[in-house]
C-alpha cells in the first residue's frame, strides 16, 4: 500500500491537464510539478493568478521531449526529495501510455503512481499498441541502461550502419 500523495505530476501537452492539476493543488495542498507543460506566462497566470498557489507550490519544468522523458528528466529529483507517491495528470487517451512509462521508469525508483485521467471529449485520438508498446521498451531499456533507444538508435545505429556500408 502506497502512502499518500505527496505531489502533483503533469504531463504537458494540453492546457486542460493543468488546469486539473490546479484544482487539486489547491484543494490537496499538494506541490505541482509540471513536465514539457505550456509556456510559462499562461502556467503562472492559471496557478499563481487564476487559482491563487503560492510560487513555491509549483514547479515548472521543460527538459521533456515527450512522454519517456517526462520521466526521465524528473524521476532522480523526485526520489532525491524522497517522493513515494504521486498524482499522474494527463488525458484519458494518453494514460495508458504514460502509465506504462511512468510506472516503469518511477516505479524503478520507488516512485508509485495514481492516475488522476483529464477528459479529452472529442479531442481524443486513442493511442495505438504499438506506440503504447513501444514506449514501454524504450522505458524499459532506459531503466536497465540509462539511455534512451530513440536517440541511441539515431546516433549510434546510424554510424555504426553509415560505417557498415563503408566496407
Amino acid at each position: 500500500m502506497p502512502p499518500p500523495p505527496q505531489m502533483i505530476l503533469v504531463l504537458g501537452g494540453d492546457p486542460a491537464r493543468e488546469q486539473v492539476a490546479a484544482q487539486l493543488a489547491r484543494t490537496d495542498g499538494l506541490p505541482v510539478v509540471v513536465s514539457g507543460g505550456t509556456n510559462p506566462e499562461y502556467a503562472t497566470w492559471l496557478f499563481r493568478e487564476r487559482e491563487g498557489l503560492p510560487a513555491d507550490q509549483v514547479t515548472l519544468d521543460y527538459r521533456a521531449r515527450d512522454t519517456l522523458t517526462n520521466f526521465t528528466s524528473l524521476v532522480d529529483d523526485l526520489r532525491q526529495a524522497h517522493i513515494r507517491h504521486a498524482l499522474l495528470v494527463t488525458s484519458s487517451d494518453h494514460m495508458d501510455r504514460a502509465l506504462l512509462v511512468g510506472r516503469i521508469v518511477a516505479g524503478s525508483r520507488g516512485i508509485h503512481l495514481t492516475p488522476v485521467a483529464v477528459p479529452c471529449g472529442r479531442a481524443c485520438v486513442k493511442e495505438t499498441q504499438k506506440k503504447i508498446w513501444g514506449d514501454g521498451l524504450r522505458a524499459a531499456v532506459w531503466v536497465i541502461s540509462g539511455r534512451d533507444l530513440r536517440i541511441w538508435g539515431r546516433t549510434e545505429l546510424a554510424g555504426w550502419l553509415r560505417r557498415l556500408g563503408e566496407w
